[in-house]
Parts: C-alpha cells; sequence; structure tokens
C-alpha cells in the first residue's frame, strides 16, 4: 500500500496566503507588492510576512527599486518556485482524481 498523495504536499506553500500569492505570481512574469495585496486582498503586513517565508524558501524574488520618486516592489517566482508550485498542483490533482466515487 502506497501512501496519501497529501502527504507529499509543500507545507511552505500550502498555506492559504502562500498558495494564493504563488498562484497569482505563477500566472505573471512579476507582479506589484500592491497588486499582489489588492489581488488575494491580505493587508500589506500580513502579505510580508508570507513573502518572507517564500522568499527564505527560494521560492520568490523580490526586487525593490524606485520609480520617481516611489519606491516600488516587484515579486516573480524563481525557477525553483516555480518548479515546487507545478509539483504542488500535480499533488492537487493526483488527490482529487485518485478519489474514490462512493
Amino acid at each position: 500500500m502506497t501512501a496519501h498523495p497529501r502527504h507529499e504536499l509543500d507545507e511552505i506553500i500550502h498555506a492559504p496566503v502562500r498558495l494564493s500569492i504563488m498562484a497569482a505570481l505563477a500566472a505573471a512574469d512579476k507582479a506589484d507588492f500592491r497588486f499582489l495585496r489588492d489581488t488575494i486582498e491580505v493587508s500589506d503586513s500580513l502579505l510580508s510576512k508570507h513573502i518572507l517565508t517564500l522568499e527564505e524558501a527560494g521560492y520568490i524574488r523580490v526586487d525593490k527599486a524606485f520609480v520617481g520618486k516611489r519606491a516600488r516592489t516587484w515579486l516573480s517566482l524563481t525557477d525553483q518556485g516555480r518548479a515546487a508550485f507545478e509539483t504542488y498542483m500535480d499533488v492537487l490533482r493526483r488527490i482529487v482524481e485518485a478519489t474514490p466515487r462512493a
């Protein structure tokens, strides 16, 4: 007997806010902090906390720059992050497809 695929879910990605961040970034080359915050409907502080976790895991890259006199923060998936997200989605599909019908 094999272990249930849920054991393969990446716990770093699995938190709802981090999953939302990863999904949003997977759909774009990069995203502005404010756009991401508004898209996934979280506070600045909550988004910052989860960004730090994903950055420390090597899943996202944070680039800061000035546009005029305003500081801007751009976020993007790293190659490692994109691969981790694709694996996570594959595991979810396996869980859904393997569920027996009652």
